[in-house]
């Protein structure tokens, strides 16, 4: 029976849920054996002579497979393991635990009933596995014939010892029947695991409507959320954002198109790709782009600190390039912002900046609907709005992106923004009326002056004191004195050597359930054009 994997082996996040599955199968036969543990040393404190004799041997086994259980567990909420320790786990754990099981009633007095315990742990334990872990027929199958040896062994060198002078045929028909129910517990725990892998796989493909399968929310933007998903063809990962329910009236849906279509035109390699657009059979919005494997800069900074400002300029000049590009096309982004800046890295070069989210990008020649693009009358994020933003919204033009990208400039020096406030209204006003305190004297210690110039030029109140355009400002990027050169050789060694760690800790973009959730979109058949 080869059942296509309903967890592809090749999947972290699969290879996540499975040892987070193995570590439920371990916290339960814990939690079990935990209480039968108590409750037989109670028994033996409190009832005294009465109690059943239990023998040190088996107290030992009762507490060996009591704290495998627990080590198991913890090993399975740890750091992540690869699929063929978790699969090493997972045959291993059921068979010892079912051996132990056995065992116990080695030492147990021979006149103790002790087979009818044996094989209720024996099928329970198998059971619970069937239950917990996805494993295909085959396997839950060899596993648990393996995990039945020692009970059916146990049976047979026993013979039915606890009911003195048995006659033969009893005997004989109570092996029978003692073998044939650990039998039966092999079989239901298989078809239990055919009937729940098969389930999950068919859940899979009902919810596979074509070329992209969804994995796991990455992220959230101002119009949709964002998943990860692989290209059933090419297996190649794609992220697709879909507009979100609640985003989906008809001007809404005019901004998502035009999201889409003006992103799509924009072809710098530090704009993220777009590769397609449609609706779902069940009429949801998504466009596919690249996926990108990297830091979104808010999330860099908070876990990693200020960058060095030679790293800064690197990342500002080519974030500048790709607003060159896009101003050049007559569109603004409006909400620049260290969130919307991916550092990321490609084989042949590291610390390689990706703008991602246009879902507020305004044509500055928009010959449409006047009320598409004065969907909000302040549109942004209010910690990087320029101050024009503020006041007249409908009014931007690209010198705004500049001024946001500079409070990115001073973010990433600093490791804070540039102003802050207990309310929006606080911080907006001080974007209006404040001048910013210098990035030096933020961070107490000196920083390039031509580079500091740059950043607060960029925060000029006024657009017409700022570089007049994303070219102007990139210039004077690549022009920036006394600075130590962009060092490659250590943007490698952070991607090489840090860049794992951070991985590692980097905060989820969705709850527990919400990770395990499968789904698709399909490119093939989009219904009608949006």
């Amino acid at each position: 029976m080869n059942e296509p994997s309903a967890i592809p082996q090749n999947s972290a996040e699969a290879t996540r849920d499975l040892q987070d599955r193995l570590g439920r199968f371990a916290r339960t036969t814990f939690a079990i054996s935990g209480v039968m543990l108590v409750a037989s040393v109670a028994n033996t404190l409190f009832a005294g002579t009465d109690a059943a004799p239990i023998s040190r041997p088996s107290r030992i086994l009762h507490v060996f497979a009591t704290a495998l259980t627990f080590v198991v567990w913890r090993l399975a909420r740890g750091r992540a393991l690869g699929i063929k320790t978790i699969q090493v786990f997972d045959a291993a754990l059921t068979p010892v635990l079912c051996t132990c099981w056995a065992l116990l009633g080695v030492g147990i007095s021979p006149k103790e009933p002790i087979e009818f315990s044996i094989i209720l742990a024996t099928t329970y334990t198998l059971i619970a596995r069937s239950v917990i872990v996805p494993s295909s027929f085959e396997r839950t199958l060899a596993i648990s014939a393996v995990s039945v040896v020692p009970t059916i062994v146990f049976f047979w060198v026993r013979r039915m010892s606890f009911v003195p002078d048995a006659p033969a045929a009893q005997v004989q028909t109570f092996l029978m029947f003692a073998t044939l129910w650990c039998l039966v517990g092999v079989f239901v725990a298989s078809l239990q695991s055919r009937q729940l892998y098969g389930l999950r796989r068919r859940i899979r493909e009902a919810s596979k409507l074509g070329q992209y399968t969804l994995e796991e929310r990455i992220g959230e933007g101002a119009m949709g959320v964002v998943y990860r998903a692989t290209h059933a063809m090419l297996r190649r990962p794609a992220a697709i954002k879909l507009l979100l329910p609640e985003r989906s009236s008809d001007r809404d849906l005019a901004r998502f198109e035009r999201e889409v279509q003006q992103t799509s035109r924009l072809l710098h390699p530090n704009t993220v790709s777009i590769f397609d657009y449609g609706r779902s059979a069940d009429g949801t919005f998504y466009y596919v782009m690249e996926f990108l494997d990297g830091f979104d800069l808010e999330w860099l900074i908070d876990a990693d600190g200020p960058l060095e400002p030679s790293r800064v300029i690197h990342v500002l000049a080519q974030a500048s390039g790709a607003l060159v590009e896009a101003h050049g096309l007559d569109l603004i982004h409006r909400d620049i912002k260290p969130a919307n800046i991916i550092l990321t890295e490609r084989t042949d070069e590291a610390d390689v900046v990706k703008v991602v989210d246009f879902g507020l990008v305004k044509a500055l020649t928009n010959d449409g609907d006047p009320t598409v693009t004065k969907a909000d009358a302040i549109t942004g994020t209010p910690l990087y709005l320029s101050p024009e933003a503020i006041a007249t919204p409908d009014g931007v033009d690209a010198r705004s992106d500049l001024y946001a990208l500079g409070a990115v400039g001073y973010f990433l020096l600093t490791g804070q923004p540039v102003f802050e406030g207990a309310t929006v209204i606080e911080v907006c006003s001080k974007h209006l009326l404040e001048p910013p305190v210098s990035p030096s004297t933020r961070l107490g210690r000196p920083i390039p002056a031509e580079l500091e110039r740059i950043i607060l030029a960029c925060l000029a109140k006024s657009p017409n004191d700022r570089p007049q355009s994303a070219a102007a400002l990139k210039a004077a990027l690549d022009a920036c004195a006394g600075v130590t050169p962009h060092d490659p050789l250590a943007a490698r060694r952070f991607w090489r050597e840090r860049a794992t760690t951070l991985r590692a800790r980097r905060r989820p973009a969705q709850d527990e359930h919400e990770s395990k959730l499968t789904m698709a979109v399909d490119i093939l058949d989009r219904g009608a054009p949006l």
